[in-house]
């Protein structure tokens, strides 16, 4: 059993918390906003700050939003640096920039600790059901040290490299994800301004090439009009942020990315950054001013 600190209890936080005290570990939480009745009822302490969880855990875990979350969470008053020692470790399993990732790693390690970055995909379903993708940046020995903790999250977690590449992969997670979202969106909205029924046209593309998770997840929200978050537009925006300013950083131009950020933005702009991801098909719906699953208009003789 080792002692284990989680600080960040929000939507995916908090079943990965709770993944760790049902595996029979100490568990020392911290949220902003409370720790929740269901943690403490699983054997969690509640504690004051973050700085008092990194005191009595040898494991800290932090899972927050964006990035300047993850530095008030470390640095900030009564941050996780207040209460650390050396030889303890922070793993942070938030998705943030690589680039400050890999400046929290050194200041970290300056204090005698060491510092993963392994970020997640698979969402709210995932963290539920302790499927989520890791990836992992880090020392290898401290990889396999933590690495049991990551096998009660996830399944699929991999070791990519040092501090910050675990984040670099997430980052290109996120854009894959956004562009085939895009796509799925265009194909079954063609599919349905045609005057096929989108919902036999995914079912048929789901035996072929075009197969994908997200044309069997997504697709499906699409064609339901299911846009309850899931993982939110607001977050799959930072996360784009982030690709296409350390992209320009390196010289990099990524268009498609650009364009998938542009749609997230026009969700937005109509209310939407509450929205699941899957819902930049309605930015498609307002340019071709049609929505999936609606009767198409006979075509003209």
């Amino acid at each position: 059993m080792s002692k284990i600190g989680f600080i960040g209890l929000g939507i995916m936080g908090k079943p990965m918390s709770l993944h760790l005290a049902k595996g029979g570990h100490e568990l020392f939480a911290y949220s902003l906003h409370g720790v929740p009745p269901d943690v403490v009822a699983n054997g969690a302490t509640a504690c004051a700050s973050g700085g008092e969880v990194a005191g009595k855990a040898d494991i800290v875990i932090t899972m927050v939003p964006d990035t300047p979350d993850v530095a008030a969470a470390l640095f900030g008053a009564g941050g996780v640096a207040e209460g650390l020692s050396p030889g303890k470790i922070v793993v942070d399993m938030s998705s943030i920039s690589p680039v400050e990732t890999k400046q929290f790693a050194q200041k970290i390690n300056a204090l005698g600790c060491q510092y993963l970055d392994a970020p997640v995909s698979g969402g709210e379903v995932g963290a539920k059901a302790a499927s989520l993708t890791i990836m992992v940046g880090g020392p290898e020995d401290t990889f396999n040290k933590v690495k049991p903790l990551f096998e009660l999250m996830g399944k699929n977690i991999t070791l990519v490299g040092g501090n910050g590449d675990g984040q670099t992969c997430k980052v290109a997670n996120q854009i894959i994800v956004a562009l085939n979202i895009e796509a799925v969106g265009e194909a079954l909205l063609f599919a349905s301004k045609m005057g096929a029924d989108p919902a036999k046209v995914r079912q048929a593309l789901m035996g072929g090439f075009a197969s994908s998770r997200i044309l069997e997840v997504h697709g499906e929200r699409m064609i339901k009009r299911t846009f309850a978050p899931g993982f939110r537009i607001e977050l799959h925006q930072k996360d784009l942020n982030l690709a296409l300013s350390v992209g320009r950083q390196a010289g990099l131009s990524l268009p498609n990315t650009a364009t998938a950020q542009e749609l997230f933005n026009a969700c937005a702009a109509h209310g939407g950054k509450g929205w699941d991801h899957s819902a930049l098909v309605r930015a498609l719906e307002l340019l071709a001013n049609h929505e999936i699953g609606a009767r198409a208009a006979p075509a003209a003789n």
